[in-house]
């Protein structure tokens, strides 16, 4: 079986075990590992790197596509494998090794990683470890559920170890679609004008003498964590839901309106799932991951197709699609993010994107990695990259956290990754604020009326009208704008006191 897996003969006899293979790493490497939102990431090597790293010391740069599944973050990281990480991770146990400064995480827009590899900005990639469904007749790597910046690595990397994972059906060959851009400065524009166009490879072209190893393996994918929908999130998605058909009827969008992207998580996978009830057919999607709405979608017949960079899904929709993959890859393609990601083919499509906040504050701005504005959560991911170049974009959170201990809607957000300039529409179970053409003083109403929590919205009220009093284009008193977050470092509350049973008085729109 793994023999016929591997189509280029003269390679058969460069399978080994995972311990050998991690043989082949040097302390200080910097390693590029396939893996996008646990899935297609190694199985073994990342393993065997852990047992070699116990016996010993041994460190490295990990570059990824996003974040991985199957523990690899936290194996590595207890193991101290891990000095420096790039650009993308979600493990609780790296989490808390980042925020205490003892291994060095650079959050990067998930189209960007590549490009810096490409120009020589950062340390040129010494391994790249890639799983693959197959090996073709000429060397080229077929990946498995998702692409990210596997193809790229592989291109760049001076050697490649391939884990061949029999558990991925031989039907994924043919879903990929590898395009990598050309160097600069006769890069030309990347010829991609519809989300099921294909203008590249069924697989990733290296040189096969790169290639220094071959493990097998036989280990699914991590399934996908996010939750079912919940009342909040189906609130979430009815008010999109109802923007979106006015624009429809508005003459701005079409029933099928542009092509969608939707980040990870538990709330964007709720609102997708939400359109199942809404008038709008024959959607396109031009995303970075494909979760278990999407599947729903097409299932439904509302989604014609979708283009992304992986696909993560719960494990019955894992097994659906796999045990049927001949039927889903006409209705699917897996690109490189730096393709899936790029701003050019982005704004060239028009999209309607979908991401998530942490908190947002009431000019605009929002913040999506950083609790309390020092400590990571996961990074940016793919969420700049879609926001700034989008048709509409959008961002959508539950209006309070921690029982309602937490306001996602602060005066003034305690850490930006996406300005006031690059937001169009908040969401939260309360309502929909459209800031489109609007001055600052003008979301702020929009916002705190429309989104905030109820037990929050006098608060929010009150600071937006004393910060106007003393004037600006954009109001606030600088000695009050992060009282809310200290006041929950103190408390364990952003509120002033503990809320009576009358509700809030509404706020003028």
């Amino acid at each position: 079986m793994p023999m016929d897996r591997i189509r280029l003969p003269r390679l058969r006899d460069r399978i080994m075990s995972p311990e050998a293979a991690a043989e082949l790493f040097a302390d200080g490497m910097t390693v590029g590992m396939s893996g996008f939102t646990r899935a297609g990431d190694c199985k073994a090597v990342p393993f065997a790197l852990a047992e070699r790293a116990a016996r010993e010391p041994l460190s490295i740069t990990l570059m990824t596509g996003a974040s991985l599944g199957n523990d690899i973050d936290k194996v590595l990281t207890e193991a101290n494998v891990i000095r420096r990480r790039i650009p993308f991770q979600s493990d609780p146990t790296l989490r808390r090794k980042i925020n205490a400064g003892e291994v060095m995480f650079i959050d990067q827009h998930l189209s960007e990683t590549v490009e810096q590899l490409r120009a020589g900005q950062i340390a040129p990639v010494d391994i790249a470890v890639v799983e693959a469904t197959a090996i073709t007749e000429n060397g080229g790597i077929v990946p498995t559920t998702s692409v990210g910046n596997s193809a790229s690595f592989a291109v760049l990397a001076k050697k490649i170890i391939v884990e061949i994972n029999l558990t991925m059906p031989e039907g994924l060959e043919g879903l990929h679609d590898i395009y990598i851009p050309t160097y600069r400065p006769h890069r030309l524009p990347i010829p991609l004008i519809s989300p099921d166009q294909r203008i590249g490879l069924p697989f990733i072209p290296v040189d096969p003498e790169k290639i220094v190893a071959i493990v097998v393996t036989q280990k699914a994918d991590s399934p996908s964590n996010v939750l079912p929908p919940d009342a909040e999130t189906r609130a979430i998605a009815g008010h999109l839901n109802e923007f979106l058909a006015h624009e429809v009827k508005a003459g701005r969008l079409s029933p099928a309106l542009q092509p969608l992207q939707a980040g990870i998580g538990t709330i964007a996978n709720a609102v997708l799932h939400g359109m199942l009830d809404s008038p709008f057919h024959d959607l396109r999607m031009y995303s970075e991951v494909l979760q278990d709405s999407t599947i729903e979608l097409i299932d439904a017949g509302r989604l014609s197709f979708a283009s992304a960079s992986s696909i993560t899904l719960s494990k019955d929709t894992y097994e659906r699609v796999l045990g049927d993959i001949e039927r889903y890859k006409r209705s699917l393609v897996l690109r490189p993010q730096e393709i899936s990601n790029h701003p050019e083919v982005i704004r060239r499509l028009g999209l309607i994107t979908i991401n998530t906040a942490l908190e947002v504050d009431i000019y605009g701005n929002v913040n999506s990695t950083h609790v309390g504005g020092t400590h990571m959560m996961n990074g940016i991911g793919g969420s700049g990259d879609f926001a700034r170049n989008a048709h509409l974009s959008v961002f959508v959170t539950k209006a309070a956290a921690k029982g309602g201990a937490i306001s996602s809607v602060v005066p003034m957000v305690s850490h930006v990754d996406h300005t006031e300039h690059d937001t169009d529409i908040f969401v939260t179970e309360h309502g929909l604020a459209d800031l489109r053409g609007l001055a600052p003083r003008e979301r702020a109403r929009q916002v705190i009326y429309n989104c905030s929590e109820p037990v929050y919205r006098d608060m929010l009220w009150d600071y937006f009208q004393r910060a106007s009093r003393r004037g600006g284009h954009t109001p606030h008193l600088l000695q009050e704008a992060f009282a809310w977050h200290l006041r929950f470092e103190r408390t364990g509350s952003m509120l002033e006191h503990q809320p009576d049973e009358a509700p809030a008085q509404a706020v003028p729109a």
